[in-house]
C-alpha cells in the first residue's frame, strides 16, 4: 500500500557543527516543521556530526521528502547529499530546493536586522558563510540584491571565510551586519567580534522559515511522493 502523502515524512538536512547551539536551532525549526505540517520529521547532518543521512534514512520508511537547510546550493546540496542518499540505497527519497535563496528568508533577515536596531537609511553589510562553488555564490548574491530592495539600497555580500571580500574589510563603526546564516556558531561569533553598530540574529527558527520548508514540503510530495 502507498504511503499517504498527508502522513510522508520530512527529512531536514544541516550541514553540522560541534557548536551546540547549531543543533538546537535545527532542531527548534524540525520541531516547528512538524506542528506546522502535521508529519514526522526527521534530521540529519552531511558534515560533522551525526545522524548521517543514511543513518536517518534507516530510521524512516519511504517514501521521504528530504529538504536541505542551506541557504545555498553549494557543493552540499548539489553533490554530497545526493550521493549520500545513493549510497544509502534508496531510491524513493525526493529532494527538495535548499532553503535559500527566497523571500521567506529575506523576510526573516529583515525582522531580525529591525529587532537588532536597524533602521531606514543605516548602513547594512550583508555577511554570509562563503564558498568556493561559483553556484553557491550566486545564490549569495541573489539573496543580497532581494534583502537590498526591502532596505533601500543596494547591498554587496561579503564573507566570513573561503570568499572575498571579507566582511571585516568592508564593514564600518556605522554598519548593521545582517549574517545571512541559519543558525549561530563560529561564524556568528567572529561577526560578532567585529567593531560594528549592530548585527542581528542568525535567521533561525522564524515564522517564515517555517512558512517556507511547509512551501517547498508540500511542492514535493504534490510534483512527486504523490504521483509516485
Amino acid at each position: 500500500m502507498r504511503r499517504s502523502a498527508t502522513l510522508t515524512p520530512l527529512l531536514l538536512v544541516a550541514h553540522g557543527t560541534r557548536d551546540p547551539a547549531g543543533p538546537r536551532v535545527v532542531e527548534r525549526i524540525a520541531d516547528a516543521a512538524a506542528a506546522r505540517l502535521r508529519v514526522p520529521v526527521h534530521i540529519a547532518y552531511v558534515d560533522v556530526i551525526g545522524p548521517s543521512v543514511a543513518d536517518a534514512l534507516r530510521e524512516v520508511d519511504g517514501p521521504v521528502v528530504a529538504l536541505p537547510a542551506f541557504l545555498a546550493a553549494g557543493y552540499h546540496v548539489r553533490t554530497d547529499l545526493p550521493t549520500q542518499i545513493a549510497a544509502s540505497g534508496r531510491d524513493d527519497v525526493v529532494v527538495c530546493a535548499p532553503l535559500g535563496p527566497a523571500p521567506e528568508i529575506i523576510e526573516a533577515m529583515l525582522l531580525r536586522l529591525v529587532a537588532a536596531g536597524w533602521q531606514p537609511g543605516d548602513r547594512v553589510a550583508f555577511a554570509a558563510a562563503g564558498s568556493s562553488d561559483e553556484r553557491a555564490l550566486a545564490d549569495v548574491r541573489a539573496a543580497a540584491r532581494l534583502l537590498g530592495r526591502r532596505c533601500g539600497q543596494w547591498l554587496n555580500p561579503s564573507y566570513v571565510t573561503t570568499a572575498a571580500p571579507a566582511t571585516a574589510d568592508v564593514c564600518g563603526p556605522a554598519d548593521f551586519i545582517t549574517p545571512y546564516l541559519l543558525a549561530p556558531g563560529l561564524f556568528h561569533r567572529r561577526l560578532a567580534q567585529l567593531p560594528v553598530r549592530g548585527i542581528a540574529d542568525p535567521i533561525g527558527a522564524h515564522p517564515s522559515v517555517v512558512e517556507l520548508i511547509a512551501r517547498r514540503y508540500r511542492l514535493a510530495v504534490r510534483d512527486h511522493v504523490s504521483a509516485a
